[in-house]
């Protein structure tokens, strides 16, 4: 993948804390831009979506575009990271909001995670990504450890199930965030947040029923068949 500009031509640079270069404020601020427009231009029209479009929706010239992504594989690379990292922040300020009651906490990041329409966006992985990327890999490290700490306080609280992981959770949550092709169907997405109270009421102790297979893992996810 090729690597980002770290600041447009003529926008000096100034050292950052590990002696990398920083952008400039104003820059950072365009890049930054940049990115949640192409975030949400990818959910609602998908990861072809012309990159003029992005620059208009974020207010910036193509050409700012361009000197901070080299192309589309480089945007989306950036878009994945911004996601991943947003939701592994929820999962942790969702434990120390609610330190009292973790599973309070685990239906709060469930809820809030949606936001993010992480099943709009998974289609972008599989579009030229390179998914062994060590700041992916590290992004997705954070994401699982986030979750992980959530679900095991739960756990420990005796109202979370024994038999799930990270990855049952996240399956849940894109599955409820990806958007059905065509608009035949209507208008779906008024309807996640009260079909995810009810996948929630389901991870509570007692169980009702015991689960096919083994619990799955991020890891499991990454594996296809």
């Amino acid at each position: 993948m090729p690597a980002a500009r770290s600041a447009a031509a003529g926008e000096p640079e100034r050292a950052g804390a590990a002696g990398q270069p920083r952008l400039r404020a104003d820059a950072q601020r365009n890049r930054e831009r940049i990115i949640a427009a192409a975030r949400e231009a990818m959910v609602e029209f998908g990861a072809e979506v012309p990159l003029d479009d992005i620059a208009r929706r974020a207010g910036v010239g193509n050409a700012t575009l361009y000197r901070h992504f080299a192309d589309r594989p480089e945007l989306i690379h950036h878009v994945t990271l911004s996601v991943m990292s947003r939701t592994a922040q929820t999962a942790e300020c969702a434990l120390a909001d609610e330190p009292g009651d973790p599973f309070q906490a685990l239906r709060h990041f469930v809820h809030a995670a949606v936001g993010e329409r992480i099943g709009a966006l998974c289609p972008l992985l599989s579009d030229g990504v390179d998914v062994s990327h060590p700041d992916l890999i590290a992004a997705r490290e954070r994401l699982e450890a986030a979750v992980e700490a959530l679900m095991a306080a739960a756990r420990d609280s005796g109202r979370l199930r024994t038999d799930i992981a990270v990855g049952d959770l996240m399956v849940a949550i894109t599955q409820l965030t990806r958007p059905l092709p065509g608009s035949v169907c209507g208008d779906f997405d008024r309807f996640v947040h009260r079909h995810l109270q009810l996948f929630l009421d389901g991870l509570l102790t007692p169980a009702r029923s015991e689960l096919p297979g083994a619990a799955a893992t991020l890891d499991d996810l990454r594996h296809r068949p």
